[in-house]
């Protein structure tokens, strides 16, 4: 009897896809294979036959959906020391290149994250550095990070005197907004910070992934207020920001927060609380709103010329015994409505343009983030904090996931910790930052921070700092404990050996490694994260160690148990068994070839309706 083998991929894309379309179309499908003819039939009119037909196009695309399709092999390893609050902390700083992250978010995260934010390169030609090989990704990251010899594959600036210029930003932004539409909820929405340069082929972009029917809005953040004289033609002072919904039919604003309004008010007591007046007449003119209105003075009034009242003479007598006319506090004033605070829409909805009086501007992050350093400036052009806010006020819920996988300075995680401060909420943030290294001859490096993914972690560490701080002496009134923490971890090659099928000419060293296939440096716990995460659990799940018939055993949520003891007995299967959790994973090499001990294993873990797996 064999048993079923975990799998140390990412998420098939491709399969996943399959799956859902055998779902909805099952009699497409003959002998495993799509007959594209029987599901032009079920398509019906929704199938365009003619050559010529409106899309977007750009050099590399057909390569982008097998870059998506390609599952990563990699895996992301925990990194304690560099942590805050590891065991308790919900957050997460990811380290690594955010193509491959994305694939192994799919499993563990796949509509669970109700707002992403990402602030990616504005392709000026000089910060643009993501991998020129779109095919190699984790290898090419590995020789980036000088984790494995060069053999000259590298990261590279986008430089405006290439001839794909715009194409080379397009095949990188396609996978991993693809990707990151698939970790969205189903009313989950995702900002995205752009310039001029880029911004009309993002749109297309966004409008192909997301589906034009999905765009909310195109705001317009004013990042700076003087003018640059230096301009030939304009000073640019703006950004725009992309929003688009996975739903926009299930999405929901907030609205912006309503603050004090002084038109509200209660002159004459009205139990139902504060109220503002309005005009109860209404143009053009229509006869049956037509009427003489007596006030309790006893002055007469009709609508002026061209205008009539608001309601009908029916309806206007309701209204003034539900005691919603108000007549002037003398009684003789022309009729208005009272409208309640209580019964006015709470948030108030957003415009499109978006002022730096209202959500900051770049000057002031940058000073902001100075301060924070102790005067120093590391960072350029950081995002106003306010701006991230605004986004998080509108979209977020008490309770939910914010991904940012262009994390740069972590302006995103300072938001979301202010936030949950400011409003008891309990948001989580996933950062995503590749470590690029920062120049030798920056105050950066010279204060020790060699990547930017350093500055960021660091920013996190010390916003943490301050809010702690300013809760120290504070009376506890028995708010929500917030979230001071997050976890780090860092993108690497698999624990494993996985075999690769690729290698032909060299089939024995492959065999070699297929036998002794643990990684001899990875330790307990980078082996035990790569089967949480290879297993679809969150990498914040609550880890329980156990001991069972001697032996240390992981519970995973009560969900899924995982042994990596290399010396398995019979007592130990029983009592794992006896426990009745979903899955069970164990090490093929606990066995030690008895094949009779790992049939009994399968046998015994059926009886109980385990899904049992080795590796």
């Amino acid at each position: 009897m064999t048993t079923e083998k975990q799998t140390l991929t990412s998420m098939n894309i491709s399969e996943d896809r399959q799956k859902q379309l055998k779902q909805l179309f099952p009699e497409v499908f003959s002998e495993g294979k799509i007959d594209y003819d029987k599901l032009r039939s079920v398509l019906g009119d929704l199938v365009e036959t003619e050559r010529e037909r409106y899309g977007m196009s750009f050099a590399g695309k057909s390569e982008c959906m097998k870059v998506i399709q390609e599952p990563s092999i990699a895996t992301l390893k925990p990194f304690k020391d560099e942590s805050v609050n590891f065991d308790e902390t919900e957050n997460l700083f990811i380290e690594g290149d955010n193509l491959e992250v994305l694939k192994l978010l799919q499993k563990s995260y796949y509509g669970k994250v109700k707002m992403i934010y990402i602030d990616p390169p504005y392709n000026t030609g000089k910060e643009f550095i993501y991998p020129d090989n779109y095919t190699e990704n984790l290898q090419t990251y590995l020789e980036y990070t000088g984790q494995v010899d060069s053999e000259g594959r590298k990261f590279s600036t986008n430089t405006d005197r290439e001839g794909r210029f715009h194409s080379k930003w397009m095949r990188m932004m396609y996978p991993r907004l693809y990707l990151a539409r698939n970790l969205l909820t189903e009313d989950g929405v995702i900002f995205i910070s752009i310039d001029d340069n880029e911004v009309a082929n993002l749109r297309k972009l966004c409008d192909e992934i997301f589906g034009e029917e999905n765009f909310i809005a195109n705001a317009i953040w004013e990042r700076s207020f003087s003018p640059v004289n230096l301009k030939k033609h304009f000073s640019e002072n703006h950004d725009f920001m992309l929003c688009y919904s996975k739903n926009v039919e299930i999405t929901i604003c907030n609205g912006l927060k309503r603050k004090n309004d002084e038109r509200y008010h209660n002159p004459d007591n009205d139990p139902r609380g504060d109220w503002a007046s309005s005009d109860m007449t209404v143009g053009p003119a229509i006869s049956e709103k037509i009427y003489e209105i007596e006030t309790p003075s006893g002055r007469k009034l009709l609508p002026t010329n061209g205008r009539c009242w608001l309601f009908t003479k029916e309806r206007y007598k309701e209204m003034v015994e539900d005691n919603r006319i108000w007549f002037g506090e003398n009684g003789s004033n022309t009729p208005r409505v009272k409208k309640f605070l209580s019964e006015v829409k709470q948030g108030i909805t957003p415009m499109t343009i978006w002022k730096y009086d209202e959500v900051g501007h770049s000057q002031d992050a940058a000073q902001n983030l100075k301060r924070l350093f102790g005067d120093k400036q590391y960072f350029d052009y950081p995002k106003s904090v306010g701006l991230i806010e605004r986004c998080l006020e509108l979209y977020s819920v008490e309770n939910c996931i914010v991904l940012d996988f262009f994390s740069g300075s972590c302006t995103t995680a300072h938001a979301v910790l202010d936030l949950n401060k400011e409003d008891g909420g309990n948001r989580k943030f996933i950062m995503v930052q590749l470590p690029e290294p920062c120049s030798e001859d920056s105050e950066a490096f010279k204060a020790g921070y060699k990547t930017i993914a350093d500055i960021g972690k660091e920013r996190i560490r010390r916003v943490i700092k301050k809010i702690e701080t300013e809760k120290e002496g504070k009376l506890d009134f028995g708010e929500k404990k917030q979230d001071l923490g997050f976890k780090v971890l860092k993108l690497d090659k698999s624990n494993f050996k996985v075999w690769d099928g690729t290698k032909k000419d060299n089939v024995a060293h492959q065999l070699e490694l297929h036998v002794d296939h643990i990684d001899k440096k990875s330790s307990e716990e980078d082996i035990l994260y790569e089967l949480i995460l290879k297993s679809g659990f969150s990498l914040t799940s609550e880890i329980e160690k156990l001991t069972l018939a001697g032996k240390t055993v992981f519970n995973i949520e009560d969900l899924l148990l995982i042994c990596l003891d290399k010396n398995l007995n019979i007592e130990l299967i029983k009592a794992i068994a006896e426990m009745k959790p979903e899955e069970v994973i164990m090490l093929d090499e606990g066995f030690h070839g008895n094949d009779q001990l790992k049939t009994n294993t399968v046998q015994i873990m059926k009886s109980k309706e385990i899904e049992f797996r080795t590796v």
